[in-house]
């Protein structure tokens, strides 16, 4: 009767079945980590559905099976409901929903442009690197060990990179080097990066409306909503919410787009406005599945033209030769998830967000766009750029990274269940971890924990060893962000913090109305990086506080562990 229920409840037209989110979690996350990943599929059934706190209580109702002939996953409700992923070369899995395969490139049209330069010089040899000092030796120690068997951390790898050069690394048995590992919602950052390209190549600016057909009738509000609105997660559209994880999530729109959508950016550009473009901070799946069309369209329209462009100007100059940047149902990037690279691979992304987006003398993202990307948004209380986490601000998730040890300058591409890349501009240090770590609160304490002691090791070796030789073309002593914005980005104005008497006469200065004390503002009438915000000019040397909470506490269980355990039923995680 419950599972009836389920099967055919919701709260509106937009709302998600939580039967049909279950089934298609479930065979899209199976086949591609069968298929893409080379998991073994016992070993997938037991770690990311049987033990996943999502489907507690619903397991006896949910069957899949795996068919390694034709290459694909179905998953199943005893009451009927039925999901089926298939698996193809070159793009990773895909929810059918009924649907024929769609037409997709092969390899070879994918790989159409033959040898690209590696910019990249290599991060380390062909086989794992043991750490050579006792301290790293005890971070990977910790990162790998299971003191409590109730709270499970089940660490796929963990790759440590120290100015260029993997300096340790290892992998859980059954996962290599070559694995290649899904970064869920580290694939946003991503994202960030191929906007970043078209930004470089001036075809796009951020701080222009987005190129969004369906907004553009006379009279609809959508067409105010900026690109750089999107990549922040304020274009104010109603897309669900993609950070909580609750029974009532079970009905997200959010989780309805990833797993049982054809065309996920077509349903999200459908959605209404709830809040004016700019005002409100919700973290939606929805915001980079658009902004992943817009790439898509700009680089040519379909699957063959996207993976090309994304292989040609990101992935081969950085070396990185095994990523699958799986598709919805028209040929458009995921986006919010589901892209699988090699742990080193991932590492390597993050050295070129370290290296200010050069690698070996080559500029692949704009300059000014790593500093444009980690300038908090405002009300993003988890403690968030434009498509990366950071630890910049007085949000609460920027303060529980610092109290647990990462530095202030650090930022991350962050995935649920723990997969993170920490990038430390100060240290030169860059860290992978990826697994399947349930607990998110020890999850985000891990990784900050990893940070630090990693940094206290390097440094403990650092009297004693002659240091590594930075990336070609690095400067390590150059700052981490830049003054000069993006091409593409208005000019921001920076100033220094006013002192009270200056404080006082912008007060008294008509036109001008202050924002709360706290947070630093005076409203001006000025872009800020290419946001609007209704004028507000944003001062980066003063910190910012952003203590809304316009969410339930659980939101931060989910990425920042805080707050308490989540009551999670069927298909009530939303992707990340």
């Amino acid at each position: 009767m419950i599972l009836a229920l389920l099967a055919v409840s919701g709260c509106s037209p937009r709302s998600g079945n939580p039967a049909r989110i279950a089934t298609g979690y479930i065979s899209h996350v199976v086949c591609s980590y069968v298929f893409v990943s080379g998991l073994d599929p016992a070993r997938v059934s037991a770690e990311d559905v049987e033990s996943n706190p999502v489907f507690h209580g619903f397991n006896w109702a949910l069957r899949h099976t795996v068919n390694r002939e034709r290459r694909e996953v179905t998953a199943r409700t005893v009451g009927g409901l039925e999901s089926r992923a298939v698996y193809r070369d070159g793009v990773g899995c895909l929810n059918l929903n009924g649907a024929p395969p769609p037409a997709v490139p092969t390899p070879a049209e994918i790989d159409a442009d033959a040898q690209i330069p590696v910019r990249l010089p290599d991060i380390a040899g062909p086989e794992v690197v043991e750490p050579d000092r006792p301290g790293l030796e005890t971070v990977l120690d910790g990162v790998f060990a299971e003191p409590d068997p109730t709270r499970l951390r089940r660490t796929h790898a963990l790759v440590i990179v120290h100015r260029g050069h993997v300096v340790a690394e290892r992998y859980a048995a059954g996962v290599g080097i070559g694995t290649p590992l899904h970064g869920w919602s580290a694939t946003k950052s991503v994202n960030n990066a191929l906007l970043g390209i078209l930004v470089r190549q001036g075809k796009l600016r951020m701080e222009d409306p987005a190129p969004v057909a369906v907004w553009q009738t006379s009279g609809d509000p959508r067409r105010a909503i900026t690109l750089d609105q999107l990549l922040r997660m304020e274009s104010g559209l109603a897309l669900g919410d993609s950070l909580t994880a609750s029974f009532s999530s079970s009905w997200d729109t959010s989780a309805r787009m990833v797993f049982n959508e054809a065309d996920m950016a077509g349903f999200a550009e459908g959605a209404a406005l709830t809040s004016a473009p700019g005002t409100a901070w919700t973290y939606a799946n929805g915001n980079p599945a658009i902004l992943a069309r817009i790439v898509r369209d700009q680089v040519g329209g379909d699957a063959r033209h996207m993976l090309q462009f994304a292989r040609r100007e990101l992935f081969a100059p950085l070396g990185i030769e095994r990523a699958t940047l799986e598709l919805d149902g028209t040929g458009t990037p995921i986006a919010g998830a589901f892209l699988f690279m090699t742990a080193r691979d991932w590492a390597r992304f993050g050295l070129l967000f370290l290296e200010d987006g050069v690698v070996g003398g080559l500029r692949i993202l704009p300059e000014g766009w790593v500093r444009y990307s980690t300038t908090p948004t405002p009300g993003a209380y988890v403690g968030y750029g434009a498509g990366w986490w950071i630890n910049r601000g007085d949000s609460p998730g920027a303060r529980f990274r610092r109290e647990h040890g990462m530095p202030a300058d650090a930022f991350m591409a962050q995935g649920i269940y723990g997969q993170t890349i920490v990038v430390v501009p100060s240290e030169q240090l860059v860290i992978a971890r990826f697994g399947t770590t349930y607990d998110l609160r020890m999850a985000m304490a891990d990784i900050c924990r990893v940070t630090a002691d990693t940094i206290t090791a390097l440094h403990a070796a650092a009297a004693t060893r002659a240091p590594a030789q930075p990336l070609a073309g690095a400067r390590p002593d150059r700052p981490a962000s830049r003054e000069k914005p993006p091409v593409g980005v208005r000019a921001q104005q920076i100033r220094k913090p006013l002192s009270d008497a200056g404080q006082a006469e912008q007060r008294n200065r008509p036109g001008l109305r202050r924002v709360p004390e706290r947070g630093g503002r005076i409203e001006v009438g000025e872009r800020v990086l290419g946001r609007q915000h209704e004028g507000r000019l944003s001062v980066p040397q003063q910190e910012v506080a952003h203590d809304q909470r316009p969410r339930a506490v659980v939101a931060f269980d989910e990425q920042l562990g805080l707050g308490q355990d989540a009551d999670v039923g069927p298909g009530g995680a939303a992707p990340r």
